[in-house]
């Protein structure tokens, strides 16, 4: 005789037979999240945004780390000392820390849960960030939102971080995103009085700004001082990593410069070469009289 289960109990059973799939949530608020790993098991690391992972030099060949549609996937082969990698938000730079440690598996070692990273509660302001304007006095008007700093100082700073800085501390700008720049494109004009040389290194672009950052290097033995009215070309703001630079050769022959613009990028904001000047266009015609200086006769 064939005896069925209350449905209570059905279901019951149901749930019991069917593995629980726990997932650890992790606060990011600017603290290193630990993620220990097991050697062998796999665990997945969800947090919703295109990243890009760091990972130090000295664990590469036992950590294996894939990424993929907002989600992190570790494993490790070996046993790992206590090691922090950076998740690096590819669309504004925001950095997230983990503290991963591979232990190797117990006996009874139950699988791995995976983890989920969201924002904390209450994160902190961000350098560039906007804030709330005044409202007018009849309260129907929405709110007007300014930057709390001017935006040529926010893309030059976020520049200067970015190639000097180590990456954990750049601060993240909301809307900045990396521009293409040609690295083959001339700057001869930039700054023709001084003996330097100008190679494009990286431009990022912010609202209707963009910042390029240009490697300068001294060609001559001597001090440069540097002044940004000697350079030429249509700029918002320009600013100098150092104030000067040493002679061709010594570690302080090197510097940057960083030219913001408004509405378009670098290359239209240079001046044009000028061709060098050929005496003989202009030498008369051997057997002709140069009376008139060149101009039209009249008949």
């Amino acid at each position: 005789m064939t005896r069925f289960l209350p449905h209570a109990c059905a279901v019951f059973v149901l749930f019991a037979c069917v593995p629980a799939h726990a997932v650890e949530i992790l606060r990011w608020e600017r603290l290193p999240l630990p993620v220990p790993l097991v050697v062998g098991q796999e665990r997945v690391i969800f947090i919703d945004r295109n990243v890009r992972v760091g990972v130090p030099a000295s664990v590469g060949a036992r950590l294996r780390v894939q990424s993929a549609a907002g989600a992190v996937y570790l494993r490790a082969s070996e046993p790992i000392e206590p090691t922090r990698l950076q998740l690096q938000d590819a669309d504004n730079g925001t950095v997230i820390l983990l503290d991963i440690a591979a232990e190797p598996a117990g006996d009874d070692a139950p699988p791995l849960e995976p983890v989920r990273i969201v924002e904390g509660a209450s994160p902190a302001p961000r350098y560039g960030a906007q804030i709330d304007g005044e409202q007018e006095s009849t309260g129907t008007a929405p709110a007007t939102r300014t930057r709390e700093t001017p935006l040529p100082v926010v893309l030059t700073r976020y520049a200067a971080q970015t190639l000097y800085a180590p990456l954990r501390t750049v601060e993240p700008v909301p809307g900045i995103v990396r521009a293409n720049l040609r690295r083959d494109l001339s700057l001869d004009t930039l700054m023709p009085t001084k003996p330097v040389r100008a190679r494009v290194l990286a431009a990022w672009r912010l609202d209707d700004l963009w910042v390029s950052a240009i490697r300068l290097n001294n060609l001559s033995p001597h001090w440069l001082g540097l002044d940004p009215r000697e350079l030429q070309g249509d700029f918002m703001t320009a600013t100098f990593q150092h104030a000067d630079l040493g002679p061709a050769g010594t570690p302080e022959d090197t510097t940057v410069v960083y030219l913001v613009t408004r509405g378009h990028g670098l290359p239209q904001a240079l001046l044009p070469a000028i061709s060098p000047v050929d005496a003989a266009i202009n030498l008369p015609v051997p057997g002709t009289s140069d009376s008139g200086h060149g101009g039209a006769h009249e008949e």
